[in-house]
């Protein structure tokens, strides 16, 4: 889309205006006359002849704010300063910040908090790392690290312009866990020194969360640093996509009325999202998937490049179907689209089983909109928040690194992420599940706490807690 295009939101232009040449109605008349809604007018400074005003305007989705601008430049006496929007103006200066758990007063608080007093406590980690856990940040901190190679729906734009998007999940993680984080994006997208700047600075952090990575790199640096750390790593474009998209299967089979082991399932898109969401089904008993991408039906006895690919190959398609997606997906229970807007037609959901499920999570537009077939499928979904049924990671990941960090578990199993699937499930409850209604809210307070529960239960009984916390013993 445009970036001028903006539909359905606030702009805010910063006008001098010469009051000799021009009058505020005429600036007015012409941003009407433009399609603009002026909706607040905030004087900043004023003069006997100069008036510096700020102008909130709304624009609905059919208007260019460059005809709105480009109108007022050409008025006399008037001179467009600069133009943000609201979340441009969110964004000054970065969104989060470091507080003091405690105040620095005196000299005692701070030879206490910092030297000499603090050299007692240096030792007692020393010859104990264990007590970093409880002496220091790391008891309640998560790493959200990117390299910037696959942002959002952007691709490869770097580390400086991801920083917003990490930020916006350290954002998340205070306000729905109250998990402390900090980004870090990386200014080098070589897999081994990724994987080393990892480990070095992994010591100050309970937890590492990765984050827009490309693939197939992140599967190489998610293993090494998985293997390599004693705690919990985590790429959340991979397991929190797969763990969501669970929770509203369990809960979209209950509409449908059909059990998970006998349904096929057809994967479109075999990225990172699409291989962790296999992952998981797998584990939760489904045994006929199907995996598909740009070059049809992945099979085993072929040799794929991507290392990865040979893996799925080995583990899905037990029938060695080939073809097209329009060939595989005949007689699908479930459609999970993780690849392109517009790839499943209405005729391709015609041929699948009856009451099939779609999940067209495809963003910004899905693999097939709601409204083209809500008639025919038993359930749709997207990962989009303007239709019914969003699958949105939001719902995982600060509840699962909840759990992970009370127990100081030392990875995050997959085990632990079917308890978190299941938790987020359970938020919908008998009485409210409906065709439009098999995932909760990503406001819903009940889901960090519930997820977080199941986890801390199955990291115990799987042995990767470290502490159990007083409620489980």
């Amino acid at each position: 889309m445009d970036n001028n295009k903006l539909g359905g939101k606030s702009v805010i232009l910063r006008l001098e205006m010469d009051t000799k040449e021009v009058h505020f109605g005429q600036v007015a008349s012409s941003i009407f006359e433009a399609g603009g809604d002026i909706v607040a007018i905030d004087v900043i400074q004023t003069g006997q002849h100069m008036t510096i005003r700020d102008i909130t305007i709304t624009v609905t989705d059919t208007v260019d704010i460059d005809i709105i601008t480009e109108m007022i430049k050409n008025l006399h006496g008037v001179k467009l300063v600069n133009i943000s929007d609201r979340t441009f103006l969110l964004h000054l200066g970065g969104k989060i910040e470091t507080k003091l758990k405690v105040p620095i007063q005196n000299r005692d608080d701070l030879s206490r908090v910092y030297t000499p007093d603090v050299a007692r406590v240096c030792l007692a980690i020393h010859e104990e790392p264990r007590k970093a856990f409880t002496l220091t940040i790391k008891r309640n901190t998560v790493a959200v690290i990117s390299d910037g190679s696959a942002v959002l729906g952007l691709g490869n734009i770097g580390p400086y312009a991801a920083m917003p998007v990490m930020e916006g999940k350290s954002m998340l993680f205070k306000q729905l866990a109250d998990v402390d984080s900090f980004p870090i994006c990386l200014d080098t997208q070589d897999t081994e020194q990724i994987i080393a700047t990892i480990k070095a600075i992994a010591p100050g952090f309970g937890g590492i969360n990765l984050e827009d990575i490309s693939s197939p790199r992140c599967f190489e640096i998610e293993e090494r640093l998985r293997e390599e750390l004693d705690i919990p790593v985590f790429h959340d474009d991979q397991h929190g996509t797969a763990v969501v998209l669970y929770a509203a299967l369990i809960n979209a089979l209950k509409i449908v009325n059909k059990p998970i082991h006998d349904i096929k399932v057809v994967v479109c898109g075999i990225g990172a999202a699409g291989v962790a969401c296999t992952k998981i089904l797998l584990s939760a008993g489904v045994t006929n998937i199907i995996g598909v991408d740009r070059n049809g039906a992945i099979t085993a006895g072929t040799t794929y490049d991507n290392t990865m690919w040979n893996w799925y190959a080995e583990h899905t398609n037990p029938g060695c179907i080939e073809g097209s997606l329009r060939d595989v997906i005949n007689g699908a229970d479930v459609f999970i689209g993780l690849s392109a807007g517009g790839l499943l037609r209405r005729e391709d959901v015609m041929t699948m089983a009856d009451n099939p499920i779609v999940f067209a999570m495809a963003n910004p537009t899905p693999e097939i909109k709601p409204e083209e077939a809500e008639d025919i499928v038993g359930v749709i979904a997207t990962g989009r928040s303007d239709y019914p049924n969003q699958i949105n990671n939001v719902l995982c990941f600060p509840g699962i690194f909840r759990g992970a960090l009370d127990c100081r578990a030392t990875t995050i199993n997959e085990e632990m992420k079917l308890a978190a699937a299941e938790a987020i499930a359970s938020a919908v409850s008998d009485e409210e599940r409906s065709k439009h209604y098999i995932i909760p809210s990503v406001f819903n307070q009940a889901v960090v706490k519930a997820i977080r529960d199941l986890v801390i239960k199955a990291a115990i009984k799987t042995g990767v807690a470290r502490r159990i916390p007083r409620e489980y013993r």
